[in-house]
């Protein structure tokens, strides 16, 4: 099976995350780019996590049910359910249902990684599901994955 790969148009791998995908700009989700998507993959699914929180990884976002696609858009609206995207689900991350992107306090630098993950069934989980709901459903489903990592100071 091929490797995913994840890329995004707004920042390089390791590279400084744009202000409009923070929380001090508008909090806006980055466009992500996948190449390798395996053929039978029947949805996908995003992590965002703060890894220089003091709380390890900390949770800012999840998203899952996603249509397997080249290109999960930028924007996502804020909402328990995303019809445009058939449906997805947000779960609660950062306390909301929404992308909630980086804020660290004080301006310090802090790592951030997008994990996507192409899963092999399409998951049965309320909106109120949170990250460890997310990892537990997907486990034995997860056909491939990657990792975009990206820093916010």
């Amino acid at each position: 099976m091929e490797t995913l790969r994840v890329t995004s148009p707004a920042f390089a791998d390791g590279g400084l995350i744009p202000v409009e995908h923070t929380g001090f700009g508008a909090d806006r989700s980055p466009e992500l780019r996948l190449e390798g998507l395996c053929a039978g993959a029947l949805s996908l699914a995003v992590i965002l996590d703060d890894m220089g929180h003091p709380i390890p990884a900390y949770n800012h976002w999840t998203i899952w049910n996603l249509p397997p696609q080249p290109v999960i858009p930028g924007g996502i609206p804020q909402g328990e359910r995303v019809e445009a995207l058939g449906g997805a689900v947000q779960g609660r991350g950062y306390g909301r249902n929404r992308y909630r992107g980086p804020k660290p306090p004080f301006h310090w630098s802090h790592l951030y990684h997008f994990n996507v993950y192409a899963l092999d069934c399409v998951l049965d989980l309320p909106p109120t599901a949170r990250k460890k709901d997310l990892l537990a459903a997907m486990e034995g489903h997860i056909l491939q994955n990657a990792l975009l990592t990206g820093h916010y100071r």
